[in-house]
């Protein structure tokens, strides 16, 4: 099958998993291949907060997300923490855009200095040193002055920085009315075309 986009998610330790899960779940309906990075910290907080006890082997969550999401063979792939070889860790194979959602105040600083300690880091470094898209979503609140410096360190290099803040003034009845609100900032800034939220000034159902 002929895919529109690879994009690489990765999921950090932060809460805020169904942000995540709900993003991919809209970019795999929609046809874009997804390389999944999960650390394992996240597999902790997915465990907790979406009850998806996600295996450590990449070969088996592959298949585990692939079946939660009814994705084809190939369009979904995930990659371990130490999977050196895989794409995203080569600037001459790794997707150009890439979202960081939940992303914690740890990844945000070990972007920032460049650590690239697990393949999430290093993923993250090579598409900030090929100049793609990467949109980081942390998840913490209050931000201390370290963070904050982090994130503008980042955000003086292109990087986006889009904190899990929800709006309300589409008058949200569930949580997932507000999940759909940061999804949709973020398929908004990929360029991607959705129908998730009404925009401020529109109908309800226009986007």
């Amino acid at each position: 099958m002929q895919y529109k986009e690879t994009i690489t998610l990765a999921f950090s330790g932060a809460s805020g998993a169904p942000y995540g899960l709900r993003l991919l779940e809209v970019l795999l309906a929609q046809q874009f291949r997804v390389y999944v990075l999960i650390s394992s910290a996240a597999r902790v907080v997915l465990d907790t907060e979406s009850n998806i006890k996600l295996s450590g082997n990449e070969d088996k969550a592959t298949e585990q997300l692939s079946t939660l999401f009814n994705a084809p063979a190939g369009q979904l792939q995930v990659f371990g923490k130490d999977n050196w070889f895989s794409p995203v860790a080569s600037g001459s194979a790794a997707p150009k855009k890439m979202v960081v959602c939940p992303c914690s105040a740890g990844s945000v600083s070990a972007i920032a200095m460049g650590a690239s300690d697990n393949l999430l880091e290093r993923a993250a470094d090579v598409v900030i040193k090929e100049r793609g898209q990467l949109i980081l979503v942390p998840r913490e609140t209050p931000f201390s002055e370290i963070h904050l410096e982090n994130m503008l360190k980042l955000a003086k290099l292109g990087v986006t920085i889009m904190p899990a803040a929800p709006g309300f003034y589409h008058q949200p009845q569930t949580i997932n009315d507000l999940v759909d609100f940061m999804v949709a900032r973020i398929l908004d800034h990929l360029n991607i075309e959705h129908t998730l939220t009404k925009r401020w000034g529109y109908g309800e159902g226009k986007s």
